[in-house]
């Protein structure tokens, strides 16, 4: 196999590992019922005239499964952090004991998961459509070389091996999907 294909096909790959990721870190975002200190990723706090990220302005903890506790570096900031949850709109409703704030993580009802659940069937699709553009990517540049003299059988060969890495990414996303699906409906 020449140069530029093995080249084609590591790019396909790399790009499609890429998708993998990003699902992977959209799931992150996705409760499935049990506090998770990545629940408040998307909280910014106002940190003297700059946002800041919340895990950078106080250690964020979780000792049990329905409890986050934020324990702010400077005391200053404890309305602030509760301000900034609120704005937020994730759903949550701080409270300040002073000292710290406390988080509790409502159960899910039955609605609920089953939106969450369709949320990550829609999340598994990005990805599956990025899995698919990598594809047809790599079969592109497949034929190109082919229009460039690339014997015929070594194009062929090419593309059969990207549809393989194609099938092998889309059963992975399968398999994440099935998981955090699982996840979600566990009571």
């Amino acid at each position: 196999m020449t140069e530029e294909i093995e080249f084609i096909l590591e790019s396909a790959e790399e790009s499609m590992t890429g998708s993998i990721e990003h699902l992977e870190k959209a799931f992150l975002n996705i409760r499935a019922g049990k506090a998770s200190p990545a629940m408040l990723g998307s909280v910014f706090v106002d940190y003297y005239g700059s946002a800041t990220p919340l895990s950078q302005v106080s250690k964020i903890s979780v000792p049990d499964a329905r409890t986050i506790t934020l324990q702010p570096f400077e005391k200053n900031m404890l309305h602030t952090i509760e301000k900034a949850i609120m704005i937020a709109n994730i759903g949550f409703n701080p409270m300040n004991n002073g000292d710290l704030i406390i988080i509790s993580v409502p159960p899910l009802t039955e609605e609920r998961r089953r939106d969450l659940a369709k949320q990550a069937k829609v999340e598994a699709e990005d990805a599956k459509i990025g899995i698919r553009n990598s594809r047809k990517e790599a079969n592109t540049e497949i034929k190109k070389l082919e229009k460039e003299g690339t014997s015929e059988d070594i194009c062929k060969t090419a593309e059969e091996e990207v549809q393989t890495l194609t099938n092998a990414f889309i059963r992975k996303i399968d398999e994440l999907l099935v998981h955090k699906d699982a996840e979600i409906m566990k009571v």
